[in-house]
């Protein structure tokens, strides 16, 4: 069956399952068959149109194994920084911290992503969520032991780049392998999602396991959550291995070379394409690093401690889960174009704003204006960039996308350079401000890039 395990139309599931499946089309034992109850709530959530795509099995594995994963990524966005800024107390060394993870998605982006167009993207997903999962129990070991050393935290740092840059092209690709085309906007916003709910609670929990057991106690916590992912992972039918032997520029018979430099030759002659990686980049170099000084902002200037930082991601994790919400509710029918240029300049004001606040509460409510626009316009951009381009394309452009990262690190090392020099609140200040005046010359140089749908 295409596309994994599509169920049918949501008016005929429940006639056209066989007796020992549920609504889902998952095996049960007789003894947990769903009751007609059960089963009609079931076939009323798979008709509305935002969680339609669920009703595919190899959709819904990925879908919980993001919740895991992405919980594991957002507790790191709290405890590495403040682990490093801890054992350093260093502002610059907070922006260095994702320095070191630069030369890996530099060097290794293209390979990942041609990787991911040649040969199987569910064993990529597996093997990198395992890793990150042996590497995040290695530093909860050495902090609880007592053996930690800032070259530990750096090392694991620049392991975990290497395995994320194998990750993210793999993952993001396989989404358009197991549901219809029809459904991708719905479910990258699905995903987006997901990820923004762990955005909101990932943070929080690491603040309060790092004030009641240390980092080491978070550390241990996001270890078993990527496991734990792996296990979800690990039950994918492999119907994308269908679809990665009828990918034709991607198959193997070209060489790795060749693949990685169509790939970017593909990328450049899209005017769409192009445009919406130059919103990405623009927006990583100048707006997206302001994240690396948090700790600063929560230590130093708000004076609320490893908690109140991750009330500060929590926030902006409720503003990012409200434009998931709506992007997956609304899907094509929204203005891509317009979506992803104005989210991206609003971000650019978020961050200028929250930058100057002097309060912690408006602080929280400029965090959730930044997540709005963040997710406006990140989870646009992956679907126009999916959207726009072939199957056989895919993995090498969403490598390219996460290439961003490699530019957020130069704006996070320069960022924290700025600080140290004109001190958090300006250096913030003025990077939001730049972003959003990058925007504005985006629409002036590439107007059609405001009309894409």
């Amino acid at each position: 069956m295409p596309h994994g395990a599509a169920l049918g139309p949501p008016e005929t599931i429940l006639s056209s399952i066989p007796s020992d499946q549920d609504p889902t089309g998952d095996s049960l034992d007789a003894a947990v068959r769903p009751s007609p109850a059960s089963a009609r709530f079931w076939q009323r959530l798979f008709q509305h149109r935002a969680v339609e795509v669920l009703r595919y099995r190899d959709f819904r594995l990925l879908w919980f194994g993001h919740v895991f994963g992405s919980m594991a990524f957002w507790m790191d966005q709290v405890t590495r920084g403040w682990l490093i800024y801890e054992l350093t107390n260093s502002t610059v060394q907070l922006g260095m911290i994702r320095g070191v993870q630069a030369i890996p998605i530099l060097f290794l982006s293209p390979i990942a992503g041609s990787v991911a167009d040649r040969y199987s993207r569910r064993m990529q997903i597996l093997v990198t969520q395992f890793a990150d999962g042996v590497m995040f129990g290695v530093l909860a070991l050495l902090i609880i032991t007592g053996t930690i050393e800032p070259w530990h935290v750096y090392a694991t740092a620049f392991g975990m780049a290497v395995v994320q840059t194998f990750h993210h092209p793999a993952r993001a690709a396989i989404i358009a392998d197991v549901v219809p085309r029809t459904h991708l906007t719905n479910a990258i916003g699905l995903g987006s999602m997901i990820f923004n709910v762990a955005r909101s609670l990932g943070p929080a929990l690491a603040g309060v396991l790092i004030t009641l057991f240390g980092t080491g106690g978070a550390y241990a916590a996001q270890a078993l959550f990527f496991i734990l992912a792996t296990i979800w992972t690990w039950q994918l039918s492999g119907a994308e291995l269908g679809a990665a032997q009828s990918r034709g520029h991607g198959g193997r018979h070209a060489s790795l070379g060749r693949s990685i430099v169509d790939g970017w030759r593909f990328s450049w002659q899209n005017e769409t394409v192009r445009s919406a990686l130059l919103i990405t980049m623009l927006a990583a170099m100048f707006i997206v690093p302001f994240t690396a000084l948090l700790p600063v902002f929560a230590r130093d200037i708000l004076q609320v401690g490893a908690s109140g930082q991750g009330l500060l991601l929590t926030a902006m994790g409720v503003g990012a889960l409200g434009s998931a919400v709506i992007i997956t509710a609304f899907g094509d029918r929204l203005a891509r174009g317009k979506i992803m240029l104005g989210g991206v300049a609003l971000y650019g004001v978020g961050v200028a704003a929250f930058a100057i606040s002097p309060w912690f509460y408006l602080s929280m409510f400029c965090m959730i204006v930044v997540g709005l626009a963040n997710v406006c316009s990140h989870a646009l951009v992956q679907t126009v960039l999916q959207t726009y381009s072939p199957p056989e394309f895919r993995g090498r452009i969403i490598a390219l996308f996460h290439m961003s990262q490699v530019v957020m690190t130069v704006g996070s090392m320069m960022i924290g350079a700025l600080a140290a020099v004109l001190g958090a609140q300006w250096s913030v200040a003025l990077m939001g401000t730049l972003g959003t005046l990058a925007m504005l010359g985006i629409h002036l140089a590439l107007p059609r890039t405001w009309h894409v749908r």
